[in-house]
């Protein structure tokens, strides 16, 4: 999370007055800042020169902002515009220590109780899962994610989820058969 002089000093493009946001970044942040300080949106933006700057709603380029990252690669600034949101909120999920006799529970954040077991302790493959679960989440981070993956993945998981979706699709031409 960014420190009060980092916030009071992009003030001047802020509708908010110096003297307030001096004020305020006075007080204690709520529990919720640091999730409000990376919710998004995100937005990618070219920056000649440099590559991929990624930026808050609000600020950008164009407005003088500094982006909370640069990348040399479009996709991958999308891939961090993505997961972005999801590092301010609590863990989805949280792996327990001890091997029960169905193997490692999982649990649901925040007191969810337990939703699953791994055979094998994987701290990675739970704090992926908990990275999934916030993109699927929030819209703009899948919208980020899909335009990461670039067309050709996209085609591809297109015919996958018609398949698994079924039912009588979308009407195609004479003689082109659906793909099972």
């Amino acid at each position: 999370m960014r420190d009060s002089a980092d916030r009071i000093s992009s003030s001047s493009r802020n509708a908010f007055t110096f003297e307030f946001l001096r004020r305020i970044a006075e007080r204690d942040e709520p529990l919720t800042a640091a999730e409000a300080d990376v919710a998004g949106p995100w937005s990618v933006e070219t920056m000649p020169g440099v590559g991929w700057g990624v930026f808050r709603a609000g600020e950008g380029a164009a407005r003088q902002f500094r982006p909370h990252a640069v990348f040399r690669d479009r996709a991958v600034a999308h891939l961090f515009a993505a997961v972005l949101p999801g590092t301010g909120r609590e863990k989805a999920f949280r792996l327990c220590q001890g091997a029960e006799g169905a193997g490692y529970a999982v649990e649901a954040g925040a007191g969810g109780g337990v939703v699953g077991y791994l055979a094998l302790f994987d701290e990675p493959l739970v704090a992926a899962a908990h990275v999934v679960e916030c993109l699927v989440r929030q819209p703009e981070s899948l919208a980020n994610l899909l335009e990461a993956a670039g067309g050709l993945a996209l085609e591809r998981a297109g015919a996958i989820l018609d398949a698994r979706v079924g039912g009588p699709g979308p009407e195609r031409p004479p003689g082109m058969a659906a793909v099972a």
